[in-house]
């Protein structure tokens, strides 16, 4: 059963909406810092106890995320709130009412998604999102939804492709995705079920394929894994302020010196990831590098990662990190001018450039797999299509 007031999205925040008599509905958000507890006495709720509650309707108050909205809908002739609504995920509602002898009980209803096949895909005039954006409109995907998208393509490829070189005016894109619509009309991305990037004349092609022997991943069209030993850049960066080179003038030190790495300009706080499986060899200061996290890889491999702002809670040396697991955040410690990430590759100690590396080729689907893999792939390749850019696909509208 539902109540019979506008969908909360339409419900505008500037003042009180009087959707239908007896009841208008107040909406008010969670402050940073702020309990459940301190925002329902803000709104002259009482008797109401979220904490004995949770357990039944299985949420935690202290995760409630802030910004989250709530909904009073309050008695239009006493002004005291009889229910209290507000989403604590995508896919629950939670519901407070209050009885006719003053108690409140709760209930959880979940919120049921529908999900269909959209293809999206635009020429790229600068970068990647500002293709989608202008491609996409905010009623097939929101502004977050549109963001999301794009890092989510640039997760699919972060192993071949580096976005701040390799993408240049004229390339294309496309993805077939799924698209989620709730019952009330919200709608979300869910995944990528497969990508085309067209960057001059490479054409790189990802597949998503599951199987009963383990998670879902990305396969080019022969059915090889996209993922390689290391990814393209740890860091999502702005562009690099110092490539590597055997004799660069040093913005600090005033003199010409090898530079041993990238720099990646990036905002302070910015995630640094492991480019890499490894074990953390050291993390702490070491002089110019200020703030330095350095992983052995195999293979006689290292990297660094230095000028951090701060580490990871929790990293030491020793410890076993996944490739792409946070180690640290972007800073200006040591010898930096501004915030950056300043990035080694090292083979058997000497320094390489990174952007020079060829990753090892991902690992091949079993033979076993790949009928079932090509039947995939052929129904992916046919809703991906190619299409002139600045046209839309029949599968977006």
């Amino acid at each position: 059963m539902f109540w019979p007031w506008t969908r909360l999205s339409d419900v505008p925040t500037a003042r009180p909406i009087i959707v239908s008599n007896p009841f208008r509905v107040v909406r008010d958000t969670l402050q940073r810092g702020e309990t459940v507890s301190a925002l329902l006495a803000r709104q002259g709720v009482v008797g109401l106890d979220v904490v004995t509650l949770n357990s039944v309707l299985r949420f935690d108050p202290r995760r409630i995320r802030a910004g989250l909205e709530f909904f009073f809908h309050r008695d239009a002739g006493t002004d005291e709130a009889t229910h209290i609504e507000f989403r604590p995920t995508p896919e629950q509602r939670v519901r407070f009412v209050r009885t006719s002898s003053g108690e409140w009980r709760g209930e959880a209803l979940p919120i049921h998604w529908a999900t269909d096949t959209i293809r999206v895909g635009a020429g790229i005039e600068t970068n990647l999102y500002a293709a989608l954006d202008r491609e996409v409109s905010e009623a097939t995907l929101d502004h977050n939804e549109r963001v999301r998208l794009v890092n989510e393509l640039a997760d699919v490829n972060e192993w071949t492709v580096d976005f701040s070189r390799d993408i240049q005016p004229g390339d294309r894109f496309a993805a077939v995705v799924e698209r989620l619509v709730s019952e009330e009309g919200d709608i979300r991305f869910g995944r990528i079920l497969a990508s085309e990037l067209i960057l001059g004349e490479r054409t790189l092609a990802a597949f998503r394929y599951s199987s009963s022997a383990g998670p879902s991943a990305f396969y080019d069209g022969e059915g090889k894994a996209l993922k390689r030993s290391f990814l393209a850049a740890p860091v999502e960066f702005r562009y690099i302020t110092s490539a590597f080179s055997r004799s660069r003038f040093h913005p600090v030190l005033g003199i010409m010196r090898r530079h041993e790495g990238v720099d990646y300009a990036a905002a302070s706080g910015t995630p640094v990831r492991a480019a890499g499986e490894g074990t953390v060899l050291r993390s702490g200061y070491s002089g110019g590098y200020g703030n330095l996290v350095e992983i052995r890889h195999r293979n006689g491999i290292t990297t660094r990662y230095g000028h951090l702002s701060r580490f990871a809670v929790g990293l030491h040396t020793g410890m076993h990190v996944l490739q792409g697991q946070v180690i640290g955040r972007v800073g200006a410690t040591g010898l930096a001018t501004g915030p950056h990430l300043h990035y080694e590759f090292r083979v058997g100690g000497l320094a390489r450039d990174p952007r020079s590396i060829k990753a090892e080729p991902g690992a091949p689907l079993p033979s076993k797999a790949l009928p079932a893999f090509r039947a995939q792939h052929d129904v992916l390749v046919q809703l991906l299509g190619r299409h002139t850019p600045g046209t839309s696909s029949p599968l977006a509208e």
